[in-house]
């Protein structure tokens, strides 16, 4: 048995994949080297050797906190040790702050003298995953911005309000309005019109940076901004250097009541997901911000916090 498991630990060491291998109760009796670096550069080292942690308990404690991810796993996972699956094969997203990551985990049992393991390896797939995003992007960008339209902001914002809230992290969200553009349009002529809402999209692409970011065309002259794991204060910094940017465009607006060039009013909401509220009341309440600095004059910003309004910029 002990020459087996060494000769099984060489051979595992020197695979580029993270690797672990557990025993039919889930704990974890070996991973390799490959593991404890990720582990190490993405602050998720339990201890140095891993040894004592059980793998399937680790899974349980985050699927309780609402991580499907884990729930996936951990049931695949048992599957697999109970025989009802040969093997389980799983995709999922790891993303950092700083780049989009996914991985693939397959679970295949193992054999060796004195009892019976199973090795999990998670594989990058980030290569193939970026081409196929590419091309499911291709049917939500909007075609005269060129940034996302609102099929894709349904579909960011849900997923970022349910990383934000399994994580405790704020999520805030803006809705821009581009103030009496219907003047801009009648004044100018629609292709006029057309060039205005493409440089605004260009605009939003600059303060969207990050993968938890997302700027949308919402509907005609609105646009939306998702900020994930930013709170009220760093989010007002962000959406009034936004205004500042459009008013320094001077695009010409000469029949508006607010400014000759083009303006934009800004209702922000920001939030802590919970049990109590969904995305639909981080909506609401952004929009009711809108409604709030149109009525006061438009050309501002207005914000919400955690269901109370705080007033303009």
């Amino acid at each position: 048995m002990k020459d087996s498991y060494e000769f099984l630990k060489s051979v595992i060491d020197t695979i580029a994949e993270h690797v672990v291998v557990i025993d039919n109760e889930g704990e974890i009796v070996f991973v390799n080297n490959s593991w404890v670096l990720f582990g190490q550069q993405n602050a998720c080292l339990i201890n140095k050797t891993w040894e004592g942690v059980n793998y399937l308990k680790e899974c349980d404690k985050a699927a309780a906190m609402g991580d499907d991810v884990a729930a996936k796993a951990g049931s695949g996972i048992r599957a697999v040790i109970s025989g009802v699956k040969k093997d389980f094969y799983f995709e999922y997203p790891c993303h950092s702050p700083d780049e989009k990551r996914w991985f693939m985990m397959r679970v295949t049992p193992l054999a060796l003298q004195g009892g019976d393991f199973f090795v999990l390896s998670h594989h990058s797939i980030v290569e193939r995953k970026l081409i196929e995003e590419e091309m499911l992007n291709l049917s939500r960008i909007d075609g005269l911005t060129g940034i996302p339209n609102r099929r894709y902001f349904d579909e960011f914002l849900d997923n970022e309000w349910k990383r934000c809230n399994r994580l405790g992290l704020p999520i805030s969200l803006a809705i821009l309005d581009l103030d009496h553009f219907k003047l801009l349009n009648d004044t100018y002529g629609h292709q006029a019109g057309d060039d205005c809402l493409s440089s605004v999209g260009k605009v939003l692409k600059d303060f969207c940076k990050r993968p938890s970011d997302l700027c949308a065309r919402y509907g005609g002259e609105e646009f939306v901004i998702v900020y994930g794991d930013t709170d009220l204060d760093q989010a007002k910094v962000l959406v009034s250097k936004l205004l500042k940017k459009i008013r320094s465009l001077n695009l010409p607006n000469e029949k508006s009541p607010t400014l000759p060039t083009l303006t934009a009013s800004i209702g922000l909401a920001s939030m802590h997901p919970s049990y109590k509220n969904t995305e639909n009341d981080l909506i609401k309440q952004a929009d009711k911000s809108l409604y709030f600095v149109k009525e006061q004059g438009r050309n501002n910003l207005s914000f919400y916090w955690n269901s109370q309004q705080l007033g303009p910029e």
